[in-house]
């Protein structure tokens, strides 16, 4: 089957009527956040999401018999890409991280009540979750097999007891989908559990001072200790999470793509203004082969990426596993965008690393892109593992 990147009408004018909101509404509201705490706060979220709402642009990502508008990941890949032109379009949009991926996972996973009582509400922007995996050290980091958090059986239900680091946007969220162990040392397995931050024993512990500032909830500790909850906060079979985890993994790493592609347009766009403008050594900066080089480097990364992203929804529309274009996908444009924000400060020189231009904020918030959601380094192991176990089996890893 031929890969079609063209573009509906109806996608076209979607695009375009998110860009013109990015550019109306919300980089106004980012311009006036990077004057104050930098970072977006629930009334903020509130207030933009509202507008966009009003917009008809709200929920991309939501499966339209939740309100949202149903986009497949090759629609996706479009408007959140306009979206992610401001540290506050996802976020206004209701596609940013952690939502999106959570509102995927129990999408896919919930029971009908689970729907009710947590997707629904979170579909509609009226409260925020966060998904707590991650462990300090010796725990789960990007080897989830080392999880220590444990799940254990009671008469009433489940008692989890453990230690979550870096969770995105637990400050604030309604609920975590938590993964506990609940396997055994000979046969590891784990199990993921739905959890309202209310619950005796669910304890936030502190803010993780970070590089980046731009999630709602900043990036937290949490602890459980003797944290009690029913076999109805199972989510999804007892002993799946690890293969649950996939099903939420592969389309957000994407999404996270889709999002940093557009923060690194812009920064792209701000260097060719100032290129354009700027002169020095009796020529304009855009005149000069050494800013022309790194324009151009630019170009070449925004492209690539951008196919690579498309690819790879395209792959996962086809309701194929995509793990080996995602991990390329995620890989290349992590680091592309680095490049590309990078480059854009140099262009500018001292007005990049200025607060004048928004610059400086999107080169922290785009550097621990080559981190979350599986560093460059574990998806280059899984890449070659399954390059190379092609070549002993004679079997296609594609």
């Amino acid at each position: 089957m031929a890969i079609d990147f063209t573009l509906e009408p109806e996608l076209v004018e979607l695009r375009d009527r998110t860009a013109e909101f990015v550019r109306t509404t919300v980089l106004p509201a980012e311009a006036e956040m990077l004057r104050g705490p930098g970072a977006p706060d629930d009334a903020l979220r509130r207030t933009l999401q509202r507008a966009a709402r009003e917009a008809g642009i709200f929920a991309p990502t939501v499966p339209q018999d939740l309100g949202g508008l149903g986009l497949d990941l090759r629609g996706q890949s479009v408007v959140l890409e306009e979206a992610g032109r401001s540290l506050l379009g996802p976020l206004a949009l209701h596609c940013a991280a952690p939502d999106e991926g959570n509102m995927l996972l129990l999408e896919k996973v919930a029971d009908a009540v689970q729907r009710d009582r947590f997707l629904k509400p979170l579909a509609a922007g009226d409260v925020r979750s966060c998904f707590a995996m991650t462990e300090p050290a010796p725990g789960a980091g990007s080897d989830p097999s080392q999880l220590a958090t444990a799940a254990r059986r009671t008469d009433r239900g489940w008692v989890l007891d453990g230690r979550k680091w870096f969770i995105t946007g637990a400050d604030g969220a309604a609920f975590a989908i938590v993964m506990a162990r609940t396997g055994t040392d000979s046969d590891p397995a784990a199990t993921m559990f739905l959890v309202p931050t209310g619950t005796p024993g669910f304890r936030l512990v502190r803010h993780i001072p970070s590089l980046d500032q731009g999630f709602t909830g900043g990036h937290c500790e949490i602890e459980l200790d003797g944290c009690e909850v029913g076999d109805d906060a199972v989510l999804g079979e007892v002993g799946k999470g690890f293969a649950y985890a996939q099903v939420r993994l592969a389309p957000a790493r994407l999404t996270h793509c889709m999002r940093w592609l557009g923060l690194a347009h812009r920064a792209h766009e701000l260097a060719l203004g100032y290129a354009a403008e700027r002169t020095a050594f009796g020529s304009r900066l855009g005149e000069l082969g050494m800013v022309q080089q790194q324009l151009a480097d630019n170009e070449i990364d925004l492209a690539a990426s951008r196919a690579l992203v498309r690819e790879a929804a395209w792959v996962l529309d086809q309701g194929r596993s995509g793990k080996h274009e995602s991990s390329v996908a995620k890989t290349f444009t992590a680091e592309a965008v680095g490049r590309i924000v990078d480059r854009a400060v140099q262009v500018c020189g001292a007005l990049g690393i200025s607060a004048d231009l928004p610059l400086s904020a999107y080169l922290r918030e785009v550097r621990p892109f080559r981190i979350y959601d599986g560093p460059s380094e574990t998806h280059r192991w899984s890449i070659a593992r399954r390059a190379l176990r092609a070549v002993a089996t004679k079997e296609s890893y594609r």
